[in-house]
């Protein structure tokens, strides 16, 4: 694989930056990562942390030197970081559970997976043009499924920053997951908070994108947007990905990982291994209905909706 990868955080106008964003990578896979802790509720900083390094162990432990089963891989990773957020809450006595939206991209054979939870989006761009991008889990984008509200309402409307999905909340978080996608030479996969997103149309995202390396356009992006909101501005956090293949690049920038052994693993994510997680059955049969029962359940309260500071 060889690709380049950059990524910035601005703290915005708040006084914590509660976004985090990371990678990881072995020989044959690479996991980009970012979660936005949500700031309408306690330690939403933490609930971001541990989502991150949750997922990030949990690949270290299953890129072998790729995952074998990535959608499930994901769907998994994501339930795990939920229970350790709730694990978090009880160890600590909390009055109630961080949470924390999430967004994941996973890259192996010229093939990407991703999968969401909340607002933290995920851009696929290709010559300039967004070929797809995630839908976000709040009221407003419900609303305008139904038909109920006009997507020219989607940066005003008084519902649009409540979302009805996250890890930490008291259900079971739902996990949308992506098709599989054929990446080519020169495609970009950005991930993003919704600091950026909300303040930046999808159009200028992949211009800048086209035009510029991902080491200039990341920081000007993040900048540009933390700028125009001002002090109202929320944590701005941009990761973005340069898909460039099997084949030589002369970017100085650009990441070979066919030099790696077997077994190594690159990460920017501090990534403690927890001992529930090192005996865990990742891919137990009896978890993983009743997860999906919950999911279920989940699905039919999905009206009920929670704030996102």
């Amino acid at each position: 694989m060889r690709f380049s990868v950059y990524q910035e955080s601005n703290i915005g106008g708040r006084k914590v930056n509660q976004d985090r964003m990371g990678y990881s990578f072995t020989r044959d896979a690479l996991l980009l990562l970012l979660a936005d802790g949500m700031g309408g509720h306690i330690q939403g900083d933490a609930a971001a942390t541990i989502a991150m390094q949750t997922i990030a162990s949990l690949f270290q432990r299953n890129a072998n030197p790729y995952v074998k089963k990535p959608e499930r891989f994901l769907e998994e990773s994501f339930f795990a970081a939920h229970r350790e957020i709730h694990r978090y809450r009880a160890i600590n006595n909390l009055p109630e559970t961080p949470r924390t939206t999430i967004v994941a991209c996973l890259i192996q054979h010229n093939t990407a997976f991703w999968a969401h939870c909340g607002d933290s989006r995920l851009y696929w761009m290709r010559n300039g043009q967004i070929l797809m991008r995630t839908r976000d889990h709040s009221r407003i984008e419900t609303l305008i499924a139904q038909g109920k509200v006009d997507p020219s309402e989607r940066d005003t409307h008084p519902e649009r920053n409540k979302l009805f999905n996250c890890l930490g909340a008291p259900n079971m978080p739902i996990v949308e997951i992506s098709r599989n996608a054929s990446l080519q030479a020169g495609d970009v996969m950005l991930l993003c908070s919704d600091g950026l997103w909300s303040i930046l149309p999808d159009h200028q995202l992949a211009h800048a994108l086209q035009n510029n390396t991902i080491v200039r356009a990341v920081p000007q992006l993040v900048n540009s947007a933390a700028s125009i909101a001002g002090k109202t501005s929320d944590n701005v956090t941009a990761l973005a990905m340069m898909w460039e293949g099997g084949d030589g690049s002369d970017d100085v920038n650009s990441i070979t990982t066919n030099v790696l052994p077997i077994g190594a693993v690159t990460t920017t994510i501090e990534a403690p291994r927890h001992a529930d997680l090192e005996s865990a059955d990742l891919y137990d049969d009896n978890d993983i209905e009743r997860a999906i029962e919950e999911i279920r359940n989940a699905i039919e309260k999905s009206s009920k909706v929670t704030g996102k500071g």
